[in-house]
C-alpha cells in the first residue's frame, strides 16, 4: 500500500503531458521518472546557466570544441532551436535565402506530392521483396494542383501529442503539411517519404517555426545524412544498415552470430531506427538529435551500438525470430533509455579498455573492414548492388575513423 501511495502521489505531481505536448502512456512509471528527474533537474539547471553565459549577446551559434562539449552534455529546451539552427548550417542557409520558404508554398505544386503527403499514398514505388520493413517513396515532378488541406494521414502523426489533434489551438497539422510540401517542392529527387512526417513534426515542436523546421529538414536530408538516404533506391539507408551489421560483427560478434543463425537481416530490425532517426523509437531522441546536428550521422551508429551492447545478454537469450524481434522492441524501452543523461554518458564514455564500446573502434580496424551491400530484385528489376573496398567507401567517403573513435 505504501508503494501504491507513493506511485499515486508521483502521478499527481508529474504532469500528464510533457513539455513538447506528448501524453505519457498508461504504463508510465511516474515514481521512477520523478526519482530520476529530481537528480537530473540539478544537472539541467547547471547546464542552463552555462548555456546562457555561452549564448549571451544573441549572436549565432558557431561550431567550436566548447560548443561540441556543451552539446554532448545536453541542450536546454529554451536554447535547442537556436543551437540546432546554428551548428547545422540551417540558420546560414535561411539567412542567404530570405523568403524562399514562402515562395515554395506559393509556387507550382505537384498533385502526386500532395496526394502522398495527405494520404500516405500507395502509388509510390514499394520495396518489399528485400526482406526489409521499408517505407514508401515518391518522386514529385513539377505539376499544377489546387492547394489541399491536411487529411487523415496528418492526424496519424503523433496521435499521442495534443498539439497535432484537430481540436488543438493552434493545430500543428497545417504547419506540418506546409513543411513537407515545401520540402518536396524544394527537393524533387526525394519528394516525400513516410517517415519524414515524424522528423518534420519533431522539428516543428522544437522550433515552433515552419520556416526553421524546413531549413533544419533541409540540413538533415541534404547535408547531414547521405544524399541518397531518402531517394527511391534508398541506397544510403540500406548501406548504413549493412554497415551497422558489420560493426556489430566486429564489436559484438555473439549478437552477429545469433542474427546470422536465425537468418535475420538488419533491415528487419533496424529500418525504423535509421529511417526515422530514432523518432518514436527512443524517449531520448532529442538528446540524440542534439549530437546529430552537431556531429553528423555517425551518432546514429553510436546510439544503435550502445543499445545493442547494453542489452547484449538479453538479446542472446532469444531462441527464435519472433523472440529476436521482441528483444529488439524491448531494448528501446525501459529505464536505460528513459534516463537520457545516463544513456548519453554511456554512449560517450565507456569503461577503459572496453573493446566493445561504441567509441573504441580504432582507425586501422575501420580501414580494413570490407562491406558488401546487395539488394534483391523488385518486380524483376535490380534495385541496387554495391561492393565497397573498405569501410570508408562503404559510407561514401565520410570520415568513418570518427564514427566510433573518440573526438
Amino acid at each position: 500500500m505504501a508503494a501504491a501511495g507513493r506511485a499515486q502521489a508521483a502521478r499527481d505531481r508529474v504532469p500528464r503531458i510533457d513539455p513538447y505536448g506528448f501524453e505519457r502512456p498508461e504504463d508510465f512509471d511516474y515514481a521512477a521518472y520523478e526519482e530520476f528527474f529530481s537528480t537530473y533537474l540539478v544537472i539541467l539547471t547547471r547546464r542552463a546557466i552555462k548555456w546562457s553565459k555561452l549564448l549571451k549577446g544573441g549572436g549565432g551559434v558557431q561550431r567550436s570544441m566548447t560548443v561540441k562539449r556543451y552539446i554532448r552534455k545536453g541542450v536546454p529546451l529554451e536554447h535547442r532551436a537556436r543551437v540546432w539552427m546554428g551548428v547545422s548550417g540551417a540558420q546560414a542557409q535561411m539567412d542567404r535565402n530570405p523568403g524562399y520558404y514562402q515562395r515554395l508554398l506559393q509556387g507550382e505544386r505537384s498533385a502526386s506530392l500532395e496526394e502522398a503527403i495527405r494520404t500516405g499514398s500507395h502509388k509510390c514505388r514499394v520495396l518489399r521483396k528485400t526482406g526489409s520493413l521499408c517505407p514508401l517513396y515518391t518522386r514529385s515532378p513539377p505539376a499544377l494542383a489546387p492547394p489541399s488541406a491536411p487529411c487523415l494521414y496528418m492526424s496519424r502523426t503523433f496521435p499521442d501529442n495534443v498539439r497535432f489533434r484537430k481540436d488543438a489551438e493552434p493545430c500543428l497539422q497545417g504547419p506540418l503539411y506546409n513543411v513537407l510540401l515545401a520540402y518536396g517542392c524544394h527537393n524533387h529527387g526525394v519528394g516525400y517519404c513516410q517517415g519524414m512526417n515524424f522528423i518534420a513534426g519533431y522539428l516543428i515542436l522544437v522550433t515552433k517555426s515552419e520556416e526553421e523546421a524546413f531549413w533544419l529538414l533541409d540540413a538533415l536530408v541534404g547535408r547531414i545524412l547521405p544524399a541518397d538516404y531518402y531517394s527511391p533506391s534508398m541506397l544510403g539507408l540500406k548501406t548504413d544498415q549493412e554497415v551497422l551489421g558489420e560493426l556489430v560483427r566486429l564489436k559484438l560478434p555473439a549478437v552477429a552470430a545469433l542474427m546470422d543463425g536465425h537468418g535475420v537481416l538488419w533491415t528487419l530490425v533496424a529500418s525504423r531506427w535509421f529511417i526515422c532517426l530514432f523518432v518514436d523509437v527512443l524517449p531520448t531522441v532529442l538528446r540524440v538529435w542534439d549530437c546529430l546536428f552537431s556531429e553528423g550521422s555517425k551518432i546514429l551508429f553510436r546510439v544503435a551500438l550502445t543499445l545493442l551492447k547494453h542489452h547484449q545478454a538479453s538479446i542472446l537469450e532469444a531462441t527464435s525470430v519472433p523472440d529476436l524481434c521482441e528483444k529488439f522492441k524491448e531494448i528501446t524501452q525501459g529505464r536505460f533509455v528513459t534516463e537520457c543523461h545516463s544513456f548519453m554518458q554511456e554512449m560517450e564514455a565507456g569503461p577503459p579498455g572496453d573493446a566493445a564500446h561504441p567509441r573504441s573502434l580504432q582507425r586501422h580496424s575501420s580501414c580494413s573492414m570490407d562491406v558488401t551491400c546487395k539488394a534483391t530484385r523488385v518486380d524483376g528489376e535490380p534495385v541496387w548492388s554495391r561492393h565497397t573496398a573498405g569501410f570508408h567507401s562503404a559510407l561514401r567517403g565520410r570520415e568513418i575513423r570518427h564514427l566510433l573513435h573518440p573526438g
